[in-house]
């Protein structure tokens, strides 16, 4: 199991926040900029690849059966059906779990019930919880990107709202405003947390 990592030099962080709120951005930038031994953990899912998505970069996609054997055989960290879309996702345990026995910093970008879930296993992870400032600012970040419908817009700002309620759960809190700024305030808490 994932315990075996804990006592290794490698740190779990976990960020979070509403669909909308910049996190993908935000983690690029931390990842190339922040000089701290990052490593993305890629996650898996059920959901068809978007036209500039790419298997093992953006996420592993996978068909149904393939990602509940996953499942099934307890090689997913956590998972869920996320926002009821009848896609799955997961963390893979044999990502993180590679990764911190390498003594690298694995960061998950991960909605706020797998960052629960994985807290149950590995609770000394750091937690990040990025958001937009305001629901009427997510709201007009995804209905400028173009992705989604109304009907999947109703349904995500209304799990951002949920998701805001939970956020003072999480260790800290950062307003994506400006990507440049928020990675650069991610890469000094982690800094913080490392020295």
């Amino acid at each position: 199991m994932i315990m075996n990592v804990i006592n290794s030099n490698g740190k779990l962080v976990i960020i979070s926040g509403p669909s909308g709120a910049g996190k993908s951005t935000v983690v690029d930038l931390l990842l190339k900029n922040c000089t701290l031994p990052l490593k993305l953990s890629v996650s898996a899912t059920t959901r068809p690849p978007r036209e500039h998505e790419e298997d093992g970069v953006a996420y592993h996609f996978l068909d149904e059966q393939a990602f509940l054997l996953l499942r099934d055989q307890d090689d997913l960290l956590e998972c869920m059906d996320v926002f009821s879309s009848g896609f799955w996702y997961g963390t893979l345990r044999e990502t993180v779990t590679s990764g911190l026995n390498q003594g690298l910093w694995v960061v998950l970008e991960i909605d706020i019930q797998g960052a629960f879930s994985v807290l149950d296993s590995i609770p000394d992870a750091t937690t990040i919880f990025i958001h937009a400032g305001s629901i009427e600012e997510l709201e007009r970040r995804l209905t400028n990107r173009g992705t989604d419908t109304a009907e999947s817009i109703a349904r995500r700002l209304q799990v951002a709202r949920d998701e805001m309620s939970l956020s003072e759960q999480y260790m800290h809190q950062i307003i994506n405003s400006d990507p440049m700024q928020a990675m650069s305030d991610i890469c000094s808490i982690l800094e913080k947390v490392g020295g």
